[in-house]
């Protein structure tokens, strides 16, 4: 009788798509609300938005327990922060604490994969998009989860980023307005749904702008 190995993983992919896009003095980040595994759905209604500071919020797909653990680890080093320098973390500071507690638990990763969209210092939008392991990049938009590459295609063909290897850099903002950026979401997350069966049920997006965060919800496929 051959010996049978146990097929146990400490991982699990609960599905879900996120997306960002950074304009001139907003950023739009959205993502759906549908948490699966394998192919049962577990919540129809499950938030993968996280608002760290007044100018930085956090939307991952991925292992939900992980991406749990993770937003509770940033929230008490940005508690620390605070209490140290009498201030918030801004959305480049957010996003290389982000960077380094990702890498800092490399050998046995958050199986996490993450979409940091805020403000900067100048109050322009920006958009951070991260692997499991804390390499980063700022972009002008990003997507992560698994409908992202049914999404990130779509983006590209409508918002052309400069290239990186440019020089002098270009700035890597969207040039469209904030109601332009908010359709072009709900147009990628309606076509993305049709193909993707981990993505669908309700479209979360926030919209950060200087004087605050608004919030818009959406319905998507059901099934």
């Amino acid at each position: 009788m051959t010996k049978q190995h146990a097929n146990w993983s400490p991982y699990d992919n609960n599905g879900g798509t996120c997306v960002a896009i950074a304009g001139s003095d907003y950023c739009v980040i959205a993502a759906d609300t549908r948490m699966s595994t394998g192919y049962s759905i577990l919540s129809r209604d499950y938030s993968k938005i996280h608002k760290l500071a007044d100018k930085a919020v956090l939307s991952s797909s991925g292992f939900q327990a992980d991406v749990k653990a993770l937003q509770k680890v940033l929230k008490s080093r940005h508690l620390i922060y605070q209490h140290q320098h009498n201030k918030q973390m801004s959305c480049p500071a957010m996003a290389q604490l982000l960077s380094n507690t990702l890498y800092f638990k490399r050998f046995f990763p958050y199986y996490a994969f993450n979409v940091l969209g805020g403000l900067d210092e100048e109050g322009k939008g920006c958009v951070f998009t991260y692997d499991a392991v804390g390499s980063y990049e700022r972009v002008g938009y990003g997507a992560q989860g698994s409908g992202s590459t049914l999404i990130m295609p779509f983006l590209d063909n409508q918002l052309k980023s400069p290239s990186p290897l440019l020089l002098p850099k270009q700035d890597s903002n969207t040039p469209l307005s904030e109601a332009e950026a908010v359709d072009l979401v709900k147009t990628v997350f309606a076509s993305a749904t049709e193909r993707d069966i981990y993505t669908g049920d309700k479209l979360e997006i926030m919209i950060l702008k200087a004087d605050g965060i608004k919030t818009e919800l959406m319905d998507l496929r059901k099934d």
